[in-house]
């Protein structure tokens, strides 16, 4: 049985996916994150950050690493039957790495220019596909918002049609499941893990404060590189 992976190698090492060698098998690392847990208070608390760093993205690097060294193990022995089972946890658990490699870097201290409004050729972008930088926020909180349990809300660009996309995924399908052609620019985790200790069960707070530390320059760098 053929399994595609949810990316490429080296698209992995661009995200900084902490791709490292283990008894020949590739696996995967828990990112450091680049401020400090309370750097993003208000908005959101270190003791959030904190958990959802070292507990829940944890979690899915562990679990992604465990399944593929039983992938290997399966794919050696000719065992397509414990292959298809491990599908939906790589899955699950890479999506879950890949999203929250991602998040992280779209968040940055208010003091680190968090929250500063996009500007250049990303700027320009939103106000031409979106009309204004605020229909770009009320629509992603409107549809974070609207999502039903678990999932995401993604500002994302079709490399291919070099337009702007407006996306949710469930769970923790990377952007990616939605189109060959996109790549994340922003991502907003909306699990309650995310928010639950410090906003409760009201996740448009939440969303309407993220705003306040998102990192719109690596949005822009993002957006810069694929669109030149």
């Amino acid at each position: 049985m053929a399994l595609r992976t949810l990316v490429t190698r080296k698209s992995l090492g661009n995200l900084g996916l902490g791709l490292r060698q283990l008894r020949g098998l590739q696996t995967y690392s828990l990112p450091d994150l680049p401020y400090d847990y309370g750097a993003l208070e208000p908005a959101i608390s270190g003791e959030i950050m904190q958990l959802h760093h070292q507990k829940h993205h944890q979690a899915y690097v562990t679990n992604y690493n465990k399944a593929l060294e039983q992938l290997d193990a399966a794919t050696a022995k000719g065992d397509s039957h414990t292959v298809a089972k491990l599908l939906s946890a790589l899955k699950f658990n890479g999506g879950g790495h890949i999203n929250h490699s991602i998040f992280w870097k779209n968040l940055a201290p208010v003091k680190e220019g968090g929250g500063e409004p996009p500007h250049g050729s990303l700027g320009w972008a939103i106000d031409n596909h979106f009309g204004s930088m605020e229909v770009l926020v009320q629509k992603m909180n409107t549809e974070g918002a609207a999502l039903q349990g678990s999932g995401w809300v993604w500002l994302g660009v079709d490399k291919e049609l070099k337009t702007l996309v407006v996306q949710t995924t469930e769970n923790q399908d990377p952007l990616v499941s939605k189109g060959a052609n996109l790549v994340p620019l922003l991502g907003i985790d909306v699990w309650e893990h995310a928010y639950y200790l410090q906003y409760k069960n009201v996740r448009p707070d939440y969303l309407k404060n993220i705003w306040k530390v998102i990192n719109w320059k690596f949005a822009g760098e993002v957006y810069e590189k694929e669109c030149p």
